[in-house]
């Protein structure tokens, strides 16, 4: 019997990769750097709650537009905290 873990995922992953990508133009230090941008990541999901689905309609569909509206305002600030606390982390710790 296969469970399906594979389909369960956090809802805000995809969210989350697309806005450090659109944030990221505003970050020059970060340009290329998949591993700076891949903690940027980690600490932006760390900051939000964590919500998993197996389908994004599953969250989408319970959401009001004002629930809705605030997740997405919560997801943006927490990837421009993210750029923040890492870039914060890199002129403390240059070179590691």
């Amino acid at each position: 019997m296969t469970l399906g873990y594979e389909s369960i995922h956090n809802y805000y992953e995809e969210g989350v990769v697309a806005e450090v990508a659109a944030q990221s133009a505003q970050f020059a230090e970060f340009a290329g750097n998949a591993d700076l941008l891949a903690d940027v990541t980690c600490v932006a999901l760390n900051a939000l709650p964590p919500r998993y689905i197996r389908h994004a309609i599953d969250l989408s569909f319970y959401m009001t537009e004002k629930e809705r509206a605030k997740s997405e305002t919560a997801l943006r600030a927490a990837v421009t905290h993210a750029f923040e606390f890492v870039r914060s982390r890199m002129h403390r710790h240059p070179g590691s």
